[in-house]
């Protein structure tokens, strides 16, 4: 063999054996998440390379519904969740088996996140504001779940009780949606993301904004203490989350107006990356941008609110502190 090609063949094996090792010692998380865009900027750090190049290797696993990513990052089946707070949530942490490590999207005036569907039967026979939910079948995912205490704020904010409304929870976001389509219920609390296709196809009608009714903190990031012992793979998480956090907000939110990002050469990208992980055209993606805090903060207040508010319904047990559940090394409170 020529000198050349020995030393050409030493020089491609040893930069594949470099290669390997740094994959070897990237460390490795599963995350817990749904197809949703108030995960947006873990879509974005996965796809741009950022949690790769935070020396991580990390496997998104799919959803269909916020309480179980809890369940399973506290039996082990995934390291880190990035969802919306639930009352099984705050149970589970207050038994010490979570802890919120950070904030992730809020539902705000100006950017649809959470809305109040009504079917079209229930919005012809005069279901036709958020108020007007008093004594109608509303459809829920899970009793407890964000769906719920944004009804419990609702029914809160306009004076009736929250027990005038007949909740019906029906497990998945996707059966949801079809009982409103199918108008086995009156009404229905979904994400945008779930709900645009319904009100592009006239399946049902938009009654209203929860960000602009009863805006408060819909979701967070949170992991198990056995994760929270390998604090280099936490910290390097969150530095890659809060640098998409800041391009999310940079980029498209502060081009949000009336509700919707523009598509130009500059959104793009990342509205490209938004729709890929959450199978929607790119049109139904751009109104479906919600507020993510660009240093990744949590409003720790709401969080205690939403606390008491399950406590007082009977949802969350009473021993639950906001101080207990918080990992306080990581949290930036707002």
């Amino acid at each position: 063999m020529e000198a050349f090609e020995l030393f050409f063949l030493t020089l491609v094996l040893t930069l594949t054996i470099s290669v390997s090792a740094r994959a070897d010692d990237a460390l490795k998380a599963r995350v817990g998440v749904l197809k949703l865009s108030s995960s947006a900027p873990v879509f974005i750090a996965q796809d741009k390379g950022y949690f790769r190049d935070a020396g991580l290797d990390i496997d998104l696993k799919f959803f269909d519904a916020a309480q179980p990513i809890a369940v399973a990052t506290t039996s082990g089946d995934v390291d880190i969740g990035v969802t919306a707070f639930t009352a099984g949530l705050y149970n589970l942490a207050g038994k010490g088996t979570l802890k919120v490590i950070g904030g992730m999207s809020r539902a705000k005036a100006g950017y649809p996140l959470i809305g109040y569907f009504a079917s079209n039967k229930a919005y012809a026979n005069g279901l036709k504001t958020p108020k007007d939910l008093a004594g109608k079948r509303v459809a829920v995912t899970q009793i407890g779940s964000s769906f719920h205490y944004s009804l419990g704020l609702l029914a809160d904010r306009d004076g009736f009780r929250l027990s005038d409304i007949r909740v019906v929870p029906l497990q998945s976001l996707s059966n949801v949606a079809a009982a409103l389509k199918g108008e086995t219920v009156d009404a229905a609390l979904l994400p945008v993301s779930a709900a645009r296709k319904l009100m592009d196809d006239g399946g049902a009608k938009l009654l209203g904004w929860v960000g602009d009714e009863t805006p408060w903190q819909v979701g967070a990031v949170f992991a198990s203490p056995r994760t929270l012992e390998k604090k280099a793979l936490v910290t390097k998480f969150l530095a890659a989350i809060a640098r998409a956090d800041r391009e999310y907000h940079d980029v498209i939110l502060a081009a949000v107006a009336g509700g919707k990002a523009p598509i130009n050469d500059k959104t793009r990208p990342l509205l490209e990356i938004i729709a890929k992980y959450t199978n929607l055209p790119l049109e139904q993606v751009v109104g479906n941008c919600a507020y993510i805090d660009p240093e990744g903060r949590l409003d720790v207040k709401n969080v205690a609110h939403q606390i008491a508010w399950l406590q007082g319904e009977g949802f969350v047990d009473k021993g639950v502190t906001v101080d207990a559940i918080i990992a306080k090394d990581f949290v930036k409170p707002d």
